[in-house]
């Protein structure tokens, strides 16, 4: 494709409009999510919500229901729902708790003698939070926001069921109509680029600052602010969220499976199967290839470690859309053979979910002492028969818990799915969308059903994650 081709596809009313609403999706989603996820996480956090340890948890919860299983909730209950503003309602309830964990963990980690110390100056609550406490849960809130805004880049079957018309769903539509044709291929550039500026936006608003306690003694539990005529509002308030991310989906999922009959449960066991399939084969690969990045990064760094783990997380940071076009493009150019395969399929689930390997993968490494292997070879262990049986027992817990999340990150995957798995292949999530976008709502709920089930461990150990508390 020319530059003369690849203009004329860029530069036109249609990519305006698709720009337009992805940017105003953005713009008010981000921030949307970020008040959610920080109010709360102070509201149960540092405050004295009633019930706010039951609110603590099921602010989490919307997590465990995938962004497009919500939307269908929300447009099988009100089918008049559509546009900007029904696609930024979905997508906020469905994404606040990305902002909302993190935000948790940074309220948890302050030290309240700041906020003690700024009191005793005579500020007020307000004051002591927004000149206090929120520099200091800035890189967490940023982290989150980020993490939303490409989640929203990436969302495909949310803002479908809503008729809201997006770059990623406009690709399909052309992956679908013209197959891998220049059309995609013009919309995807400009989706990356999206990305990219994104991801210098966030470094850029991160800058070099950081935060930490350092002096002499040690941090005491912060005392819990009362919220007195705050309380009644306040609880309506949590009450609302949970009921529009909770509440109208599940109770949407119930409704049409107590209407489903014997025949929509029929493909239900084949369509896990295969999805089990490929997402331990995701797993399993997505391990194989996380370890040397982890290896080099904790016990050889320097640039070239530094390199290889940005590149990582660059090419994970793409939507999964633009991931499954890269595939088809190379396959069909150099490799028809794989083109549709299983192979492909696992290859992008690779690159797509490689941090989630990764990131546990280098903390568990960290962990693991060098010296217990120069015991080992100096005892006259060969230096990889020394790795084998001395680091590998220590790391794997780290190796269960990305490979875990890889697993249940693949189980939920549906855009590369749907493009690149072999025809005949139907996984839970593509059983989901062939039934729900063809309006048979009743053949989709078993499926929806499963994918929420899949999804709460992985909600859980981000949970534990956030709070420090232990799974028993």
């Amino acid at each position: 494709m020319g530059w003369e081709q690849l203009s004329a596809l860029v530069f036109r009313p249609k990519v305006a409009e698709l720009l337009v609403n992805t940017v105003l999706l953005v713009a008010i989603g981000v921030p949307a999510t970020v008040v959610l996820g920080v109010g709360g996480a102070w509201l149960v956090e540092r405050t004295t919500l009633p019930g706010r340890g039951v609110f603590k948890v099921a602010l989490a919860a919307p997590l465990a229901i995938p962004a497009f299983v919500a939307s269908y909730g929300w447009a099988s209950a009100i089918p008049a729902m559509s546009g900007l503003w029904a696609a930024v309602l979905v997508a906020t309830l469905a994404y606040f708790p990305l902002v909302y964990l993190p935000a948790l963990a940074a309220i948890r980690g302050l030290d309240p003698a700041l906020e003690e110390s700024a009191r005793s100056l005579g500020m007020g609550s307000w004051a002591v939070f927004f000149r206090v406490v929120a520099p200091q849960l800035r890189l967490a809130v940023l982290g989150g926001a980020l993490v939303v805004a490409l989640h929203l880049l990436a969302e495909y079957g949310a803002f479908a069921f809503l008729r809201f018309d997006t770059f990623t769903t406009a690709i399909v539509v052309a992956y679908e109509s013209m197959f891998a044709g220049p059309n995609a291929a013009a919309l995807g550039l400009v989706l990356a680029l999206l990305c990219l500026i994104l991801l210098g936006a966030e470094s850029a608003a991160r800058g070099r600052a950081r935060y930490a306690r350092v002096g002499g003694g040690t941090p005491h539990p912060a005392e819990t602010l009362g919220l007195g005529r705050l309380t009644v509002p306040a609880l309506a308030a949590m009450v609302a969220v949970l009921a529009g991310a909770l509440v109208v989906p599940l109770a949407s999922v119930v409704r049409w499976l107590m209407r489903a009959d014997a025949a929509a449960f029929g493909d239900v066991g084949i369509a896990a199967l295969q999805t089990l399939g490929l997402a331990l084969a995701g797993a399993v690969c997505t391990i194989a290839v996380a370890l040397p990045f982890a290896w080099l990064a904790v016990r050889y760094p320097g640039r070239l470690s530094w390199l290889l783990e940005g590149a990582a997380y660059l090419a994970s940071s793409l939507p999964a859309i633009i991931v499954a076009l890269s595939f088809v493009a190379v396959t069909l150019a150099f490799a028809p053979s794989l083109y549709q395969t299983a192979f492909t399929v696992v290859a992008a689930y690779v690159v797509i979910f490689l941090p989630r390997a990764l990131v546990p993968l280098r903390a568990g490494l960290s962990q693991v002492p060098e010296s217990l292997e120069e015991a080992a070879r100096a005892l006259a262990v060969p230096p990889a028969a020394a790795r084998l049986r001395v680091t590998v027992p220590l790391l794997l817990p780290a190796i269960g818990a990305g490979a875990a999340l890889v697993a249940l990150g693949a189980a939920n995957e549906l855009t590369a799915t749907l493009l690149l798995a072999p025809t005949g292949t139907s996984t839970v999530a593509t059983s989901f969308w062939s039934a729900a976008s063809a309006l048979d709502y009743p053949t989709a709920a078993p499926y929806a059903v499963l994918l929420v089930l899949l999804s709460v461990p992985a909600v859980a150990l981000m949970f534990t994650h956030a709070t420090g508390r232990t799974l028993r």
